[in-house]
């Protein structure tokens, strides 16, 4: 069995299944007229012709249209034209039809008509409400301004009442009846629109994916700059009440075009300026109200709230026209009129969230009411005359979802009331044609919802009366009286009115009064909040969660008292009716059900005064996609709509229905001698036809049709099955035969054919075999001939081999006999020479006791002389035993304590280490507090130090030079995810990687280049965390700072080196010319390398040289064995510090090495960058992803990348966060501008760093790259966030304090404290600086930078180097001297440092005084003498002069 969908489905041979009726099969424009009429047939039907883009389809008189989600071309003047004064039936269905039918009804019978048009939301009722009143407007003849008015009203309607859903861009939001008037002459001269349950919680919350109401995106995106300003709106992502789904824009919809339309419309309906600029003060104090946050305290020990921020809610205030502190407390506070007392209870934060949220429900609920009547006040004309009227009824479906609530409860109940008419109506048609054929129609039955009607709405009991009773009875009696026959409706209004009525106690009655009705459902736990009713489209359960809120519909007295006090008139319009009422009156208002109901009660009076038409539409799938139907969906919607109730009403009576030459035409083969239909009679051929075939079955011919049951119908069609199968056989046995001795005849042609072709074929695949055994062979005996003549040849070269490798061996052993035979006389002579430096002291010593016997000899005999000199012989003798004994042991206690060292160092190597005390945070090694005081140097002890104090405003310097450029260049196709995939090596993306390299990143000209990366990677991943560092164990502690160390091992130079330009002009690999060059290169850097103060032995270093061992230890070193930063660097790149250093590395000793290398480097810096910005792409950890930003904030601040890759780098620091971006560009433009540092950045540089990435970029630009990696400095101002500031003091004794950044220079110094000084000559004057050591820098017009440290003074000069570099260089000094870096004692000084000849003083009075300030300080503390003392005392006299 092949079904309509593209599968098949096998049934046995035991199913029988009907056979399709040939109505089903091309499908019908009536489904009256489809033989299978039920579920299956018209759902068939509908994707037939859906398919075909046929989108309506009748039932009779009513309409089914599919909302086929795409503009077809069927609504144009052509059409309208086509279907005036058309009858249904006579053309295509369509929807104009309708409304003809409708027309014209009207015009020839004088009656009101009606149209409903229902459906699920998305179905299309809007579009078909839309082109109902378009139709109607063409054809009434006159196009006058009342129809523009009455077609201009959709447009404001919609956007207040309709909103962005999951099932409808569009969705309808509330219901309406649209009734237009006509005058006799057919012209439409005014209309009245009611509307029906507004959706008010839409307004504080939507579902996901979903969107409040047009208006307010379409206000948002459609007022002008000007009007935004005086609501103080901004865009609507930035408002709760828009963003609660989710979704802030619809596919589809141009919100400022919508609104330039509304405007227009509320023009054409006549709302005046003022009018329009209330309501949108309206709609702008709701969205600001939505923003109003409240915070939760404990008032006495009970719940309160609070608002902490009021900045909304002035707006609300002002807005509204009431006053600030009114609001505040009718949002946070009740208060309750009990006894002639006032008593205020403080609200908890949920209460306030739901009074604001009711305020908002309330103000816009009347809001949409106010502008219904406004336009029903401009296209409704009292009646003057006798006229008629076309009322539209555009209205929710029905409604089941997971949760239903009083919402779906009202829904359903009108749907319950449309059905009941609509099944009335069918009932009534079907009537009229058994009727006109002559049907005897009286035993059909079909179901009626009368009982769900009456469960749900009818009363049994005036319920004033009942409140009034039970008011009688004390509390204990009140469950007797429920007992009372109450319908669900009454008994939720009951409840409702009643103070104490719970959701809990309202569905407790239900469950007690309406448990014995058919239609009611109860659930089977009690813990379940729901009942259940069962309607005509299936059973609904409603959750009973907020019934009663929701029905109450109430509204604060304390808000209603402050609608009373507003200044604003229209906001009091809108609650006039509220604010007329008394407490009392208000408390016995109707509730939102009685309302409900009237107004539903009103509309059915209507609609059974009125001729109906039916417009149902069906939403074909949940995706809003042309061209999908859902069968599922589609068949639940036509049960809804209750299509299927007008089956069964058909299937009473007689659903098959043919007329009499249809009949005739197919089943007259049933009979012999019948035939054709046009040249019988058919009347008396069909009688003919159901009397034999039938019999006395129960059928009913009529005038023109013959009437059938299913069951006839079934039992025709497998008649004439039978009949026409019988008949075909003989056929077919027929042209069987004939077809298969045509078949084989050809087949015996084709075999001759096909033989022919294959014996030619064998031959040719025979030959095609004995060929390549051939060419086999042949290749055989050529591969043995050459094989015998390799192996001849081989013998010959392995001869050779042999005597050549024996030359060598001999010749090696040759040189290895003559070197150890060196090393042999060497030792031998060292040791005859150490014997005979003992033999000469002992021949020294017995020609020292014969000259000493031959002098005793004079004094005295012979014999004592001889004793004395011996004794004295034997004395000298045993010293120098004595003396080379005590050394003998002095070098075996050194060898016992150097051995004693190894065996400790090798002990504490191997003992375990717990790692989290051994690992340090970002910044653990900065303190929280100031750095301590710092001493000055004695030559300025007079002077104040820097950071004693208060450092007033007017003290410090601000102006840090902002580089120009094009701050609005387009770099969007600069992506950094480009820039890895085009120059990446390998299979490595741009995203963050936990995993070590297994090469560089980028492509590097030399080996020690892409060892660097490979270190430069793993020290990155552990500065950011993302990498653990091994365990380690502590020796003695290195005070050298790490950046002596990478300069002293780095080898910068090395790619300048005469043999790396050699190996580029020759084309070749730099790493393979080096080997080729026996490695001179590599003697030459292991050589630079350990110059200065490492002393290795011969066989170190000949290891070193080897490849295989420096592989070896690199690997082991990023492997096996934990090291600081500065080892890794030592190792890797220098290949001269094979002493590991197995100590702990601080977090600014690694960025020293990270930044070390880029400045250093030039060929690292990309690399730098590249793997910085891998390890920020789509990192997951939030602590990683903000050390890898402030490490590339560092970075940016030192060196900037190559021309190839900065665009891209900019690009990615301006997709950063906004914290980093615009300051890090201002920095690397910065660098590129002023050069790069020689110094990493200092401790108080790092008191800026945390401004704007953006920004520090630009400055790298601007001031070029730097010479030295971040100091300490640097990185305390990147925790504390705080400004970098770098006081300078004067020879008059005051301080200036600047404002500086990483690529602060010289020369911007000096100018911005001759700016703030007003120092005209500038010539001579410098900074000073406190060092160690004297740092040598450039120096400009002979104004410089000074530092001094101690007791020496350094110049920095006026010129473009980085003053961070030499407190960097300080505070590394400070380092290797034993002090911490945040110890370093430095102070900048601004003084005069050459003085020149031509100097007029009277020019400048500023530099005057500094000058004589600095020679007066400078003869006080011994800076300059003078030769003559009259000198001294003039200057002495002259200070004391103008001191006192």
């Amino acid at each position: 069995m092949v079904q309509s969908r593209p599968r098949e489905q096998w049934l046995t041979p035991e199913r029988r299944i009907k056979a399709m009726h040939p109505t089903s099969v091309q499908g019908v424009e009536d489904m009256i007229s489809l033989g299978d009429l039920h579920e299956a047939g018209i759902l068939r039907n509908l994707l037939i012709r859906y398919n075909e883009n046929l989108i309506y389809t009748y039932t009779g008189s009513i309409l089914v249209a599919v909302n086929p989600y795409q503009i077809l071309p069927i609504y144009t003047v052509d059409q309208i034209k086509l279907y005036r004064g058309k009858k249904i039936g006579e053309l295509p269905p369509h929807i104009f039809a309708i409304g003809d039918s409708c027309y014209n009804n009207m015009r020839r019978f004088k009656q009101n008509q009606c149209i409903v048009i229902s459906g699920e939301s998305g179905a299309g009722k809007t579009e078909s409400t839309k082109l109902i009143l378009q139709y109607l407007a063409a054809i009434s003849g006159k196009h006058s301004w009342i129809e523009q008015q009455i077609l201009e009203a959709n447009p404001i309607l919609e956007a207040f009442g309709n909103a962005k859903t999951i099932r409808n861009d569009n969705s309808s939001r509330f219901g309406k009846y649209i009734d237009i008037h006509f005058t006799k002459e057919g012209v439409i001269e005014g209309a009245c629109i009611e509307q029906y349950l507004l959706e008010k919680s839409r307004i504080v919350s939507q579902g996901a994916d979903e969107r409040n109401y047009h208006v307010f995106y379409c206000m948002l995106a459609g007022m002008t700059r000007e009007e935004r300003q005086k609501l103080e709106l901004t865009d609507a992502s930035q408002y709760k009440y828009l963003t609660g789904g989710g979704s802030i824009t619809c596919e589809g919809r141009d919100d400022a075009r919508e609104f330039a339309d509304i405007r227009s419309a509320m023009k054409v309906l006549m709302f005046s300026d003022s009018e329009v600029w209330e309501i949108l003060k309206i709609l702008a104090a709701i969205l600001h109200m939505g923003n109003v946050k409240f915070k939760g305290k404990v008032i006495d020990n009970l719940d309160a709230s609070e608002i902490p921020d009021t900045t909304f809610l002035v707006r609300v205030a002002r807005f509204l026209g009431v006053d600030v502190r009114a609001v505040k407390e009718a949002f946070t506070t009740r208060t309750i009129f009990a006894q002639g007392e006032t008593v205020v209870s403080h609200l908890s934060h949920s209460q306030a969230t739901d009074v604001r949220d009711a305020f908002v429900k309330g103000i816009y609920g009347r809001l949409f009411i106010w502008i219904v009547r406004k336009v029903n006040a401009a296209i409704f004309k009292p009646k003057a005359t006798h006229r008629t009227s076309i009322g539209v009824l555009d209205i929710f479906g029905f409604e089941n979802f997971k949760t239903n609530s009083f919402e779906q409860f009202c829904i359903n109940y009108a749907n319950e009331n449309l059905q009941q008419f609509f099944v009335q109506h069918i009932f009534k048609l079907e009537q009229e044609e058994y009727n006109s054929e002559n049907i005897n129609w009286q035993h059909i039955e079909f179901v009626d919802n009368q009982d769900t009607l009456d469960l749900i709405a009818i009363k049994q009991l005036n319920i004033m009366a009942l409140i009034d009773e039970e008011s009688k009875f004390p509390k204990d009696t009140l469950d007797l009286i429920a007992i009372k026959q109450l319908n669900i409706m009454a008994l939720i209004d009951e409840e409702s009115k009643f103070p104490k009525g719970t959701d809990q106690t309202m569905l407790q009655k239900l469950h007690k009064q309406q448990s014995h009705h058919k239609q009611y459902l109860k659930p089977k736990s009690d813990l379940n909040a729901s009942f259940g009713i069962n309607h005509f489209a299936g059973v609904v359960f409603y959750d009973t969660r907020g019934f009663l809120e929701k029905n109450r519909d109430t509204f604060s007295a304390d808000l209603l008292q402050l609608i009373h006090n507003t200044s604003n008139k229209f906001l009091q319009h809108l609650f006039v009716e509220d604010i007329g009422m008394g407490s009392e009156t208000r408390k016995r208002a109707p509730t939102l059900s009685a309302q409900f109901k009237k107004s539903l009660d009103m509309l059915m009076k209507t609609l059974l005064s009125c001729q109906p038409f039916f417009i149902r539409c069906i939403k074909p799938n949940e995706f809003k996609k042309p061209m999908l139907f859902d069968r599922e969906l589609c068949c639940r919607q036509l049960r809804y709509s209750g299509m299927m109730e007008t089956i069964r009403i058909r299937r009473a009576g007689y659903p098959i229905r043919h007329t009499f030459r249809e009949f005739v035409e197919r089943y007259r083969f049933l009979i012999n001698g019948c035939p054709p239909a046009h040249k019988v009679d058919c009347h008396a051929a069909t009688s003919k036809i159901c009397h034999q075939v039938l019999g006395r079955a129960d059928y009913q011919m009529g005038h023109t049709k013959v009437f059938l049951k299913d069951a006839h119908d079934l039992f025709l069609e497998q008649e004439r099955d039978r009949v026409l199968t019988k008949k075909i056989t003989i056929l077919q046995r027929c042209v069987r035969g004939w077809y298969y001795r045509r078949r084989f005849q050809k087949m015996k042609e084709s075999a001759v054919i096909i033989q022919k072709y294959y014996r030619g074929h064998a031959q040719q695949r025979r030959y095609q075999h004995m060929r390549v055994g051939y060419m086999r062979l042949q290749a055989l005996i050529r591969s043995r001939v050459v094989s015998h003549r390799f192996k001849h040849l081989r013998g010959h070269i392995v001869s050779l081999q042999a005597r050549c490798r024996g030359y060598l061996v001999r010749r090696d052993f040759q040189h290895k006999l003559w070197a150890v035979t060196k090393i042999q006389a060497q030792v031998r002579g060292l040791v005859a020479r150490r014997q005979y430096r003992k033999l000469k002291m002992r021949v020294e010593a017995a020609r020292l006791k014969e000259e000493e016997e031959r002098t005793l000899r004079q004094q005295m005999d012979k014999r004592k002389a001889r004793e004395i000199a011996e004794m004295k012989y034997n004395e000298r003798m045993k010293e120098m035993e004595r003396v080379e004994e005590l050394r003998a042991v002095e070098d075996r206690e050194m060898m016992d304590r150097k051995r004693a060292l190894v065996r400790e160092a090798e002990r504490q190597r191997d003992e375990p280490v717990d790692d989290s005390k051994l690992v340090e945070q970002m910044f653990d090694f900065l303190p929280d507090s100031a750095s301590e005081a710092q001493v000055p140097p004695s030559a300025f002890k007079d002077l104040p130090e820097a950071g004693q104090g208060m450092v007033s405003g007017d003290d410090i310097i601000s102006g840090i030079p902002r580089p120009a450029g094009d701050q609005d260049e387009d770099l969007t196709e600069y992506k950094f995810q480009k820039y890895a995939a085009t120059y990446f090596q390998g299979n490595v993306n741009h995203q963050y990687s936990r995993k070590q390299l297994k090469q560089p990143l980028l492509q590097l000209q030399t080996q020690g280049d892409q060892l660097a990366a490979m270190a430069l990677w793993v020290t990155i991943l552990r500065f950011m965390g993302d990498m653990a560092e091994p365990k380690y164990h502590v020796m003695d502690r290195d005070n050298t700072s790490v950046m002596s160390k990478v300069s002293a091992t780095l080898g910068r130079n090395f790619i300048k080196s005469k043999e790396f330009q050699e190996a580029q002009m020759m084309g070749m690999d730099p790493v393979m010319y080096m080997s080729q060059k026996n490695r001179s290169i590599r003697h030459k850097l292991v050589s630079l390398t350990l110059k200065r103060k490492h002393k290795l032995g011969d066989d170190v270093r000949r290891k070193l040289q080897e490849d295989e061992y420096t592989a070896e230890s690199y690997s082991s070193w990023l492997d096996s064995r934990p090291t600081s930063n500065l080892e890794k660097l030592h190792f890797i790149i220098g290949h001269g510090i094979l002493r590991a250093e197995l100590r702990p590395t601080s977090n600014l000793e690694k960025l020293h090495f990270i930044i070390g290398h880029g400045i250093l480097r030039a060929e690292l810096r990309d690399e730098v960058y590249c793997q910085i910005c891998k390890q920020l792409s789509n990192n997951p950890s939030k602590s990683s992803h903000a050390r890898g930003w402030i490490l590339l904030s560092l970075c940016v601040g030192c060196f900037a990348p190559s021309e190839d890759f900065v665009k891209y780098l900019l690009s990615f620091i301006r997709e950063g966060p906004p914290g980093y971006a615009p300051y890090c560009e201002e920095r690397l433009k910065r660098t590129f501008a002023n050069g790069t540092r020689n110094q990493p950045p200092s401790w108080l540089e790092l008191q800026w760093l945390l401004g704007y990435c953006e920004e520090r970029l630009k400055r790298t630009f601007a001031n070029g790259t730097r010479n030295q990696p971040p100091s300490w400095l640097e990185l305390q101002a990147t925790k504390s966030k705080k400004p970098l500031m770098l006081p300078i003091t004067f020879m008059d004794g005051n301080t200036k304090t600047l404002y500086a950044d990483s690529a602060t220079t010289a020369r911007e110094l000096c100018n911005q404290l001759s700016d703030k000084i007003g120092l005209r000559d500038q010539f001579g004057f410098s900074l000073y600086i406190a060092l160690f050591d004297k740092i040598g820098l450039r120096d400009q017009f002979g104004f410089s930078l000074y530092i001094a440290l101690f007791d020496k003074v350094s110049s920095l000069g006026s010129g473009g180097d980085h003053v961070m570099d030499a407190i960097s260089q300080c505070e590394q000094y400070a380092k290797e001297q034993g002090a911490q870096e945040r110890n370093a004692p430095w102070r900048l000084f601004f003084r005069k440092e050459i003085f020149a000849p031509w100097h007029d003083p009277t020019e400048d009075p500023v530099a005057t005084n500094l000058i004589y300030q600095q020679v007066v300080r400078g003869v006080k503390f011994g800076e300059y003498r003078c030769d003559k003392d009259d000198d001294l005392a003039m200057i002495a006299a002259q200070q004391y002069y103008i001191e006192f």
